[in-house]
Order: C-alpha cells, then sequence, then structure tokens
C-alpha cells in the first residue's frame, strides 16, 4: 500500500528526467534585408497619368522591378485592379451618376493574360486606374520580398 502513494511521483520524477535530457538545437537565422527597389510599367512609376492610347499599350506590357544598380528582379505574383468608370441611374431622382467598379484577381506571370488585356483595352475612358499592387519579388537565392505598388490613371 505504502508502495502505490510513490508510483505517481516517481512517474513524473522520470517523464521530468526525460523532459531535461534532451537537447535542443539552436539554428541561427541571418537576418535578411531586401534592397530597396521600384516597380517600373514601361517607363511609368506609381501615380502617373497616361491617355487611353498608352494605357492601351501598357497593358500588355510586363512590370519591371529593379534596384538602384539597374538589376531585375523576377516577380513571383501580384495583384492587378482595374478600375472601371460606369454609368448608374438614380432611381428615385431619374438622375445618371458615375460610379466605379473594380475587377481584380492575382497573377503569377508578367505581363496579364491576353483575355484580360483584349477585355480591358477598347473600353478605357478618362479617369479609370490601373492598380498593380500586392507584388512579391525573388532574390537570386530565392527569397522573396515585396515590391512597392503602382497606380496609374487615364486622362
Amino acid at each position: 500500500m505504502k508502495l502505490i502513494k510513490y508510483i505517481p511521483f516517481v512517474f513524473l520524477l522520470s517523464v521530468s528526467a526525460i523532459s531535461f535530457a534532451q537537447k535542443t538545437e539552436v539554428v541561427t537565422v541571418t537576418k535578411f534585408k531586401p534592397p530597396v527597389v521600384k516597380t517600373f510599367l514601361g517607363i511609368n512609376e506609381n501615380g502617373a497619368s497616361v491617355t487611353k492610347e498608352e494605357a492601351t499599350q501598357l497593358l500588355a506590357l510586363p512590370l519591371k522591378i529593379v534596384d538602384d544598380k539597374k538589376n531585375a528582379y523576377p516577380i513571383d505574383s501580384y495583384q492587378f485592379l482595374y478600375r472601371r468608370k460606369g454609368v448608374i441611374e438614380d432611381e428615385q431622382t431619374g438622375k445618371k451618376e458615375v460610379a466605379f467598379t473594380i475587377v481584380s484577381n492575382r497573377f503569377s506571370t508578367t505581363p496579364l493574360p491576353k483575355v484580360w488585356v483584349d477585355n480591358i483595352k477598347d473600353n478605357l475612358k478618362k479617369d479609370e486606374q490601373l492598380y498593380y499592387f500586392d507584388i512579391v519579388v525573388k532574390d537570386k537565392q530565392g527569397r522573396k520580398f515585396p515590391a512597392p505598388e503602382i497606380k496609374i490613371t487615364l486622362l
């Protein structure tokens, strides 16, 4: 009977001894500081304003991510958003108002797929936007890091 009292104590003691006996491996990870990069679509940077004709050409061009030494970085993925202009009629007043809608998707290749370019290029209007964001690029070691967004507005 006295022996049964000590069994839980002995069990706990053996379990804790086993857990302390295990060695943990310490792995040091070097900090990765991504390079400062710029995003271009053609020669345009974020905030550019272009004509409808220029925008039509830009849609078919690839995004380019470069650092200050002109090293190019391959794109892993990005999101593209087309903010298009439309007109809606207020049911109560009958007045027509300008409204914007968006179409967006994530892509892993640049330039945009042909179907996207074809659907957008013929409908471009003043004040619409082409917006490339959430851009992820890779360096030569395969490390991924974010690149700046680019938003282009039509004149």
